[in-house]
């Protein structure tokens, strides 16, 4: 799968400190605002920037009842002759907060890529936190299964088109001394069938991803380090993604600003 987690993976990435300076448009409506760098776009751990830089916007709006709505969008680089350079994401879901330790978000998300439609899917998500502990899962549909690449890195064939998808995670997220934040997650991705091949011929349809990260407010300014990595070999990313070097261990930089 190419496209991210928007709300579920982003809020615990980032959930534990924000420059959170929502615009209050009236006593039942906010604004927020938040555009975002960072050293390499990952989604469950593999590369949608071909290990480059990346710029996201993202714009929601909330109510007070808990339900929002909101765009986000960033720039991708899939490589092996393919025109996508744009995600964008239209979202909408529903907060509960259940008492001030426990919520609930819920949400569906519509992907388009705007120079090649074959990837465009929706899902719906649904993370809750207890006492910081994040439990998540997610149910894609109408996604177009990876394309298959040689040992080489050459094309193969085309995925399965209606492809389904779940996977499942487990995080956690607090404040630690200094005010910096601190997460961790672990996620198992399921595909339903056989798209990572490995040397020896053997295949599987899901893998593991881990990430933990480390969050700071300094000069108005959120600013994150990651330690982003997945049980994928290089064999298996190759054939999945067409390159080697998408899905291993690697430090990934953020800065972030909501206004």
């Amino acid at each position: 799968m190419r496209a991210a987690y928007r709300f579920a993976l982003a809020s615990l990435t980032l959930l534990p400190l924000t420059c959170a300076q929502a615009i209050e448009l009236n006593e039942q409506f906010n604004l927020e605002i938040t555009p975002t760098i960072v050293s390499d776009y990952r989604a469950s751990g593999i590369s949608q920037s071909l290990g480059d830089p990346a710029a996201q916007f993202n714009v929601v709006l909330s109510h007070v009842s808990g339900l929002y709505a909101g765009v986000w969008t960033s720039s991708v680089d899939f490589g092996n002759d393919l025109d996508t350079r744009q995600e964008l994401e239209y979202y909408a879901g529903y907060y509960w907060q259940i008492n001030d330790n426990i919520s609930l978000d819920t949400f569906y998300t519509q992907y388009e890529y705007p120079r090649d439609s074959q990837f465009n899917m929706s899902d719906v998500q649904s993370t809750l936190d207890v006492y910081g502990v994040l439990l998540g899962g997610k149910y894609a549909t109408n996604m177009k299964g990876p394309d298959f690449y040689d040992e080489d890195g050459n094309f193969v064939k085309d995925g399965k088109q209606n492809e389904d998808l779940i996977s499942g995670f487990i995080g956690y997220h607090a404040v630690l001394p200094a005010e910096i934040g601190f997460s961790a997650r672990y996620e198992h991705v399921d595909y339903k069938d056989d798209v990572f091949f490995s040397a020896n011929g053997s295949s599987r349809s899901d893998y593991n991803n881990w990430e933990v990260k480390l969050t700071r407010d300094l000069f108005d300014i959120t600013w994150g380090l990651s330690y982003v990595d997945s049980d994928l070999s290089k064999t298996e990313c190759l054939y999945f993604s067409g390159y080697d070097d998408l899905c291993g261990a690697g430090l990934i930089a953020s800065a972030s600003k909501t206004f």
